[in-house]
């Protein structure tokens, strides 16, 4: 399986539940969705791909490399704004962004990243995009830029609510909600290759996320049910 950074939190989990369930066990690379598709197009073994969008997985339906027209969504993506509870930047508001004392936020590769894409078009929603870049540390995926702002490196960071809500990151953090009429949808997305040798367990792997008490638990790991 190829994942995208933002599952990384939230896969581990997923996979011993899935093996418990039906003794399948699920081998996971984790990457940017941008460098997943990249190594995809390029041969790389995997069966199943979840991206942490749409446009990603649809570059493997027009290479002809799926099996099935389109993309299956999967969950929907929540990007919050988080800093260390040691910042001096609480309490934490949307208005914190425009803080003086503020001189470096992580934010992912808008290229590379769903959400990071998603991060930068709520900033020019917000009309703070260019006031901001200069401050920004360029995460290569989420995960990486969690790692930016967990460790201090920079003040303020602009994550998926999978990392934020990780029993670390709640314990040495404090996160707000970007509204999510500021930003697009998140609508992450699956595809099944048409060359896996293990074609039909990666459908019932597929079909067992999208299954209501899966779907349901989304939730308590930072995701939002595709329904």
């Amino acid at each position: 399986m190829a994942a995208a950074a933002d599952l990384q939190p939230v896969m581990p989990a997923l996979a011993q539940r899935y093996e418990h369930e039906t003794g399948i066990k699920l081998l996971v690379s984790f990457g940017s969705s941008s460098t997943l598709v990249t190594q995809i197009l390029n041969g790389a073994p995997f069966d199943i791909f979840l991206a942490a969008d749409y446009v990603f997985p649809e570059k493997i339906v027009m290479a002809g490399l799926a099996d099935g027209a389109q993309p299956t969504p999967y969950a929907k993506g929540t990007l919050v704004l988080w800093t260390r509870k040691d910042s001096g930047l609480l309490p934490l508001t949307l208005d914190t962004l425009s803080d003086p004392r503020v001189k470096t936020i992580a934010i992912a590769n808008e290229l590379h990243a769903p959400y990071g894409r998603a991060a930068a078009a709520a900033l020019r929603r917000m009309k703070l995009y260019d006031k901001l870049s200069p401050h920004f540390v360029v995460g290569e995926n989420i995960s990486q830029t969690a790692q930016f702002v967990e460790s201090g490196n920079a003040q303020l960071g602009l994550i998926s609510l999978t990392a934020a809500s990780t029993q670390h990151f709640k314990e040495i953090g404090t996160y707000i909600l970007v509204p999510t009429s500021q930003y697009p949808e998140i609508r992450q997305c699956a595809v099944i290759m048409t060359k896996s040798e293990h074609k039909a367990e990666a459908h019932l792997f597929l079909n067992w996320l999208l299954s209501p008490a899966v779907q349901g638990d989304l939730p308590q790991v930072g995701l939002r049910p595709v329904q």
